[in-house]
């Protein structure tokens, strides 16, 4: 026979068994209440969208006031890091080596670190990198295809002019035009807000080796609008065409084998004379190598975490270091403290940097070297051999250091690709002594002080200040009438 509850047991359970109704009630309430109000948000939108491309950010702030806000903080450049943050510091003041491995390109004028989205027209325009256009008889020095990802303008130019027409245009040509900075049309299909990257390249690229991008599932798609701009790509041919050269696979040697298989080359180094591979910022590449990537973490997933608000979870639209949100970002799958997560990263990014440094004192060496011997009488014939190594070390190092956050997405590739690039840069120089000692020289090659960027750019010859005084007239005459324009045509709402 059953032993029958005593009177308190019985009410215990009673009780306990309607808390539980209860919370299960809140809980599918409060679902329920999300549910209902991005129903209410899609379905009475009270700015609707006709069009899949909007550019300007400020229309959709009625309807996603929470998006919106978060944002508009990609303006803040307060966030700083062991390792840099948001704010725009010089990189060639901090790795002055890279002027000298740049000679030749424009990246030994000036190049930044990168600031948050909404700051990307404005340093396109400031940057010494595109020239400065009407200004002193200087014309661009860089096409229409260096605006491809600065903003939702884009998209729309492409549709509107034709892609291959918008890559072949002057850069000056896009400036009145690309005004809205980056912000919801390149990542949204701005009727129905589904993920939805607006760039070509990367659908081109795909298609190229039998995949289709709109099959991606909506995991791989938070990564896949990042995709289509953080990558590595080149411009192909006259038109200068936006490549993405994924063709033979994403890994560094597969990319050099493409790119060796078509005999391209970004630029030749006056110094050693080498045909250099220019790595842009593979970002996706070495982040899908990565332990984050092979786990099926996308990039949101760190860099836009959820944030719960009220009976509300939406995506933060800030889009910066995990660090600075760690709670949000890296807390969510580890249950470390946030100094001792924060640490790992740092321990990570110190390790690489540490043999970065050492590969750039090698690589600059070997092209001043290089151009000792070119001076000495070495010929071209005999050069080869030393340029061959010079240019897979570079392409190497430029592949791991141009990547953003490539230490810390996989920190054993890196270590990998720049622990090649180091012994090719010294192959380079081992073999340029022979060529030096063939011709009778058997010493030390006398290297030039190049270590200040000031140092290292009057070597390569260039006339800082005249080009720095040619920026401020092309941002004092030519950018605001540009403005103007913009504003003329109704396609720019300033903030």
């Amino acid at each position: 026979m059953a032993k029958q509850l005593k009177k308190w047991q019985g009410w215990f359970l009673f009780i306990g068994a309607m808390v539980v109704v209860f919370v299960l009630g809140l809980l599918c309430s409060s679902l329920l209440q999300r549910r209902a109000e991005v129903a209410s948000v899609f379905n009475n939108r009270r700015t609707p969208m006709t069009d899949s491309i909007v550019a300007q950010n400020e229309k959709f702030a009625k309807d996603f006031p929470r998006e919106y806000e978060s944002w508009s903080m990609t303006a803040d450049t307060t966030f700083e890091s062991e390792f840099n943050g948001s704010q725009a510091k010089d990189a060639l003041e901090q790795h002055p080596a890279m002027v000298i491995l740049w000679d030749g390109y424009a990246f030994s004028r000036e190049y930044n670190t990168p600031r948050g989205h909404h700051h990307a027209i404005e340093d396109m325009r400031a940057i010494l990198r595109t020239g400065n256009p009407g200004i002193d008889g200087e014309g661009d020095i860089q096409p229409g295809t260096c605006w491809t990802c600065k903003g939702p303008d884009v998209p729309r130019l492409m549709r509107e002019k034709g892609i291959a027409n918008f890559y072949a245009a002057k850069w000056s040509e896009w400036g009145p035009e690309v005004m809205n900075p980056i912000g919801c049309s390149d990542c949204h299909d701005a009727r129905t807000m589904d993920l939805r990257p607006s760039r070509p390249a990367l659908y081109e690229a795909w298609a190229r080796v039998g995949k289709d991008v709109k099959k991606a599932s909506h995991q791989e798609m938070r990564s896949l609008v990042c995709a289509q701009c953080h990558t590595e790509y080149y411009f192909a041919g006259e038109g200068k065409y936006l490549t993405f050269p994924q063709d033979k696979g994403t890994t560094v040697e597969a990319m050099e084998q493409y790119y060796d298989s078509i005999q391209f080359t970004d630029f030749v180094n006056p110094l050693s004379k080498t045909p250099i591979l220019k790595a842009q910022h593979p970002g996706y590449e070495i982040y899908k190598m990565g332990i984050h990537g092979q786990r099926g973490v996308s990039c949101a997933d760190c860099h836009m975490p959820y944030i719960s608000e009220g009976g509300v979870k939406y995506t933060d639209h800030h889009i910066m270091s995990p660090l600075a949100h760690i709670d949000r970002t890296c807390q969510t799958c580890h249950r470390q403290d946030a100094e001792t997560l924060k640490q790992n990263v740092y321990e990570r990014q110190r390790k690489c940097n540490e043999i970065r440094l050492e590969v750039e004192k090698a690589l600059v060496a070997a092209h001043l070297e290089a151009k000792f011997a070119f001076d000495h009488g070495a010929t071209d014939a005999e050069m080869k051999p030393v340029q061959a190594l010079i240019r897979k070390s570079q392409w190497r190092w430029d592949y791991a250091v141009a990547s953003h956050g490539a230490s810390f997405h996989a920190p054993q590739e890196v270590t990998r690709i720049l622990g090649h690039a180091l012994d090719y840069a010294q192959q380079a120089r081992l073999a340029n002594a022979k060529v030096l000692a063939r011709h009778g020289f058997t010493g030390d090659v006398p290297l030039p002080d190049v270590s200040t960027k000031a140092k290292a750019q009057a070597y390569i010859g260039l006339d800082m200040k005249s080009l720095q005084s040619k920026k401020k007239k092309f941002l004092d005459t030519i950018v605001p009438k540009w403005i103007q324009t913009a504003k003329q045509k109704k396609t720019f709402i300033e903030l």
